[in-house]
């Protein structure tokens, strides 16, 4: 069987040498998991009102080795109910990458857009199940555009996104 691709994605942007980019995931793992459920079972009663419920996003990269970077993405949601909290769940997924063929202007959004795009999935399943096995209805993250979030953050920092080595926090407290 023969390579039917066309030729011109040898030249996508953030290319270095010519040959087509490459986005491999090495890995991909659960770092850690925190859910507190308060006042149980108390909190478990139904209630007329439904919490409020805030997410906050963050995003860590580390260079590990040539071309392989380590991208922790964290999520956070806390639910409070008449000034209490009810429950709070943290993940924190991670994901290891191989990146080739991209040049170092595009190697942070590939980092801090593309790589969290691939793990949020898994991260938001884990919540649901945390949520559910807590006793509450399954919380669904609602989609994370990464791309805004990227350009938020550094349209408001000076100098741009660095050079990708590191560890280099974005996203923080992105609300859903």
């Amino acid at each position: 069987m023969t390579d039917t691709r066309d030729s011109d994605t040898a030249h996508l942007p953030g290319s270095d040498t010519g040959a087509a980019p490459n986005l491999q995931t090495v890995a991909q793992y659960l770092k850690d998991l925190s859910f507190e459920n308060y006042n149980a079972p108390q909190s478990l009663m139904q209630s007329a009102e439904p919490p409020e419920i805030e997410v906050s996003v963050n995003l860590e990269v580390q260079n590990m080795a040539d071309n392989v970077y380590e991208i922790d993405l964290t999520i956070t949601a806390t639910a409070d109910r008449d000034d209490e909290r009810v429950f709070l769940v943290e993940v924190v997924y991670g994901g290891l990458f191989q990146i080739q063929n991209v040049s170092q202007d595009a190697l942070m959004p590939v980092c801090l857009i593309e790589c969290p795009r691939l793990l949020f999935p898994f991260a938001r399943r884990i919540i649901a199940d945390a949520t559910r096995d807590g006793g509450f209805p399954p919380l669904l993250v609602d989609p994370i555009d990464f791309h805004r979030l990227y350009h938020e953050r550094y349209s408001e920092a000076s100098g741009g996104a660095g050079n990708g080595t590191g560890n280099r926090p974005a996203g923080n407290d992105e609300e859903t």
